[in-house]
């Protein structure tokens, strides 16, 4: 049982979570790659309804299932390429935040990769991955009912 529903949502608030979503989306960050983000962030806080739907978002964009199963023990696997790899370092240092900074070993290797744009657009794409994770947790919705676009 959802403990708030859409109609309980205030007005506005989806819309403006949705505008920052689609910056993200239109920046030149790869789809999949964003949805790999979206999935292990969900994995690290425990969200079962954004494991359903970033699962499933992935599979529509033809992810192989090997790496789907995978991702939530990325670094013991040979599955995933070393941008992948740094951007699920930074993921996963970004989601559980210690009382530091995010390490430079961890930051540095995304510069092998990533322009420092295109870094803050995957430190808001984890941050905001982390805001629905939290929204949902407390909303309380239920997984398993979300459906892939096509």
């Amino acid at each position: 049982m959802e403990r708030i529903t859409y109609q309980d949502i205030p007005n506005g608030m989806f819309e403006n979570l949705r505008i920052i979503e689609d910056s993200i989306i239109n920046s030149s960050l790869d789809r999949k790659l964003i949805e790999i983000i979206r999935l292990r962030t969900a994995q690290r806080n425990g969200c079962a309804y954004c494991v359903d739907m970033h699962h499933k978002e992935l599979k529509h964009l033809d992810e192989s299932d090997l790496r789907l199963s995978s991702l939530c023990v990325w670094e013991e696997t040979p599955y995933f390429s070393d941008k992948e790899r740094a951007t699920l370092y930074f993921t996963d240092a970004l989601t559980k935040l210690e009382r530091k900074p995010i390490p430079d070993d961890i930051y540095n290797s995304l510069l092998s990769f990533f322009s420092k744009e295109e870094i803050c657009f995957l430190t808001l794409a984890i941050s905001q991955s982390n805001t629905w994770n939290r929204l949902m947790k407390t909303f309380g919705f239920t997984p398993g009912n979300y459906i892939a676009n096509k």
